[in-house]
């Protein structure tokens, strides 16, 4: 054998199982260089995990498939990993943590392991045959040099932003080999809506609860050109499927019910687009003044039109259109199926020696580090698996 172990893809999830696989082991990927995606995560500062990670965190056909990996590898180990390494980061929000400086330290960081570790990294390099051998694995390299490897890796990912190379080689290699791939989809991807309906209110932000399939999701929301972006909604694409309606509750932390109450009383002359101007912006009252009945005084407001026109409020339908596709998505939901890989070591249960890590696999983690430490999990799972062998 050439090699130990052939990784394929060398992005979040291939690097840091070649840092840890041992042995003799030759990482491919097509990009000019590794990481990309990481490069590019959390405006540059990489959010590499989350204070909260937890199954809970992931959507899949099997919800404890991520358990194991995830409890023997988990968001304490990697964050020591980069306290050991003297990368300075910081909580944001919601447990989410980044680099001080930048996502290049995570990079260097795993390149520097890589490099300990004897590790080929071979760039602009394409697999471009793949075949099961007596030993082990065959595969060529740009259609010229063949190679053997013990075991092979798929590392490459889902389709998400095709401009960084990203392909469906792993669903391809999967299906090659007799593996089953969920339907896949765009997730953590804006909405768009027909008719540019939210174009006059484009760049308008505001806090809300935003459910799809009756999982709900407090966090900023934001209106584009094209529909709605920001956490909120990115989060509720994940579980979306079109055709759906989401519901939205503008301002969740308030009583709005309670409150224009309160505000009939004691400032019954206002009118009652400037209440809710308080706590909404002004431009999406005055775009729902468009929706809905918002006109009058406080002081003429009778009980049942305050609770019908909170219920509007908080219990806001829509239908998005579509999304903007894998070309903006942060990650791929759906993937290869799990129910012929191993929980413990990510090896196929139908062919020794093939494994299939991080975003390429049917698990699909929440916006917030959840996804790159399902990658370092996935990775380091396989890796103890690989170095036992070594």
């Amino acid at each position: 054998m050439d090699f130990d172990t052939l990784i394929i893809g060398a992005g979040a999830a291939g690097m840091m199982c070649a840092a840890h696989a041992g042995g003799r082991v030759l990482l491919v990927d097509h990009a000019k260089a590794p990481g990309e995606k990481i490069r590019i995560s959390g405006g540059g500062r990489c959010n590499f995990t989350n204070l909260y990670c937890g199954p809970q965190a992931f959507i899949s056909e099997n919800p404890h498939f991520a358990k194991s990996a995830l409890a023997r590898y988990s968001q304490w180990d990697f964050i020591d990993l980069v306290d050991r390494h003297g990368i300075a980061w910081h909580e944001k929000t919601l447990g989410q943590l980044f680099c001080d400086n930048s996502a290049k330290d995570i990079i260097a960081m795993l390149r520097g392991l890589m490099q300990s570790a004897g590790v080929e990294l071979h760039l602009q390099t394409e697999v471009t045959e793949f075949a099961k051998s007596n030993e082990g694995f065959t595969f060529t390299l740009n259609g010229t040099r063949t190679l053997t490897a013990r075991n092979g890796v798929i590392a490459t990912g889902g389709k998400s932003i095709p401009k960084m190379g990203a392909t469906g080689f792993a669903y391809d290699i999967a299906r090659q080999f007799g593996h089953r791939v969920t339907t896949t989809e765009p997730a953590l991807v804006p909405f768009t809506f027909p008719d540019r309906r939210f174009a006059d209110i484009s760049g308008v932000s505001c806090p809300a609860r935003v459910t799809a399939n009756g999982t709900s999701f407090d966090e900023g929301m934001l209106f584009t050109h094209r529909g709605m972006s920001g956490p909120a909604i990115l989060q509720a694409s994940s579980y979306w499927d079109a055709g759906d309606a989401i519901t939205i509750h503008l301002a969740p932390e308030t009583n709005l019910a309670a409150s224009l109450r309160d505000k009939r009383t004691s400032d019954g002359k206002k009118a009652l687009t400037t209440e809710l101007s308080r706590h909404l912006p002004a431009r999406l009252v005055d775009h729902l003044s468009t929706q809905m009945d918002l006109s009058g005084r406080l002081g003429d407001l009778s009980d049942a039109r305050i609770d019908a026109l909170t219920h509007d409020l908080t219990q806001w339908q829509l239908t998005p259109g579509g999304t903007e596709g894998y070309r903006t998505a942060e990650v791929t939901r759906g993937g290869v199926a799990t129910d012929q890989i191993s929980s413990k070591t990510m090896e196929s249960q139908t062919t020794p020696g093939l494994y299939f890590i991080g975003e390429a696999l049917d698990v699909t983690g929440w916006l917030g580090g959840y996804n790159f430490q399902w990658a370092w999990s996935s990775a380091v799972a396989t890796a103890r698996h690989l170095s036992e062998q070594v």
